[in-house]
């Protein structure tokens, strides 16, 4: 299982001073800028937005406004190959060239972007914004064009008022790729911090010395975690308490601890009360102990049962696995012990 990622690089305009060759009487335009959404070469439905300070010309009212987008600056304009405005449309009304309504686009001319508000009556003032949508970029990547930024006192785009060049370019898309495999996390042991299986420690559970009067109690702690789609199992397998020929009857069919009786038998229920032994699962994920071992001072012992279990991917949870035992007057004396194995296996 792959996840790759895109990452478009916006393009940064750099203004260069660059000596264009103007119309007569057209002054320079400050503060020029034109950013794109995606420089990606040959892409389509990009905004391109147009931002300069105040016009130097405030006293003309602007009724057309005109970006030529050229391989290079000279009084021959090459269209880059593959821009085109054919499509563009107004993200919004423009600002700062007067009226704030009535702009148009006009398309007529792929190789720029304009505008246009032949009922234009107000100077501009201000700072000017210009965004269109829809532009098709260069189809060569890692190429520097130029946009030719002009506005004019007609409808016509003839008449030039005040006019700047911007510098741009295209880029490559920059293709970072991630494997990410099915994995499983899963530790035991009888100390953990948190889920992180880098602290757990302990692998011996004491349970101290067998009453007939008093249950005998202790814990042990795993974590699990997957990013399998259908989760996982964890599964315990093993013996009773056993010494020599004899043993801790298991508790096969659930049930609660009773003193003076012959139990051996676990849950990972969060609030056991009697006896009081156990903790509440910890963790973000969603994985739960199965029916048989996840309610409150029921305990049950059969190896082979699945003890706790999710059902999708899940973060690691920590659980706390709780063990008694009890005996009766006739159990025979002697050291029991038994060695159990927690395996977990996920549901690729």
């Amino acid at each position: 299982m792959s996840s790759i990622k895109y990452f478009i690089v916006v393009i940064l305009v750099i203004i260069f001073p660059i000596i264009i060759i103007s119309p007569a009487g057209a002054e320079q335009i400050s503060g020029r800028s034109i950013t794109l959404s995606s420089s990606e070469s040959n892409a389509s439905d990009i905004t391109y937005t147009l931002l300069t300070d105040a016009l130097p010309t405030s006293t003309t009212p602007v009724k057309s406004m005109e970006i030529k987008f050229c391989t290079s600056i000279s009084e021959s304009c090459t269209t880059p190959s593959g821009f085109s405005s054919s499509l563009s449309t107004l993200a919004s009304q423009p600002s700062g060239l007067g009226a704030t309504s009535g702009w148009t686009v006009n398309t007529s001319t792929t190789g720029s972007l304009r505008i246009v508000n032949v009922s234009n009556s107000t100077n501009p003032s201000g700072p000017v914004s210009v965004i269109w949508s829809g532009v098709h970029n260069p189809q060569i990547a890692n190429q520097t064009f130029y946009g030719i930024v002009s506005t004019y006192s007609d409808s016509a785009w003839t008449t030039a008022i005040d006019t700047g060049s911007v510098a741009l370019s295209t880029s490559s898309q920059i293709q970072v790729a991630l494997s990410v495999k099915e994995t499983l996390t899963f530790c035991t042991g009888t100390s953990i911090t948190n889920q992180n299986c880098g602290t757990i420690s302990g692998d011996q559970v004491n349970l101290g010395t067998g009453s007939t009067t008093a249950t005998a109690t202790g814990t042990s702690v795993f974590a699990v975690g997957t990013n399998g789609v259908t989760g996982y199992s964890v599964m315990v397998t093993g013996n009773t308490l056993r010494s020599g020929g004899n043993s801790i009857t298991a508790m096969s069919s659930g049930g609660a601890s009773t003193v003076n009786s012959s139990q051996f038998g676990i849950n990972l229920a969060d609030n056991n009360t009697t006896p009081a032994v156990g903790a509440t699962k910890t963790g973000s994920g969603t994985g739960t102990a199965t029916l048989n071992y996840g309610t409150d001072d029921n305990f049950r012992f059969v190896s082979g049962d699945t003890v706790a279990s999710a059902s999708g991917s899940t973060s690691s949870n920590t659980f706390t696995v709780s063990y008694i035992a009890n005996i009766d007057a006739s159990t025979p004396p002697g050291a029991y012990n038994t060695s159990l194995k927690y395996t977990a296996t996920a549901n690729f």
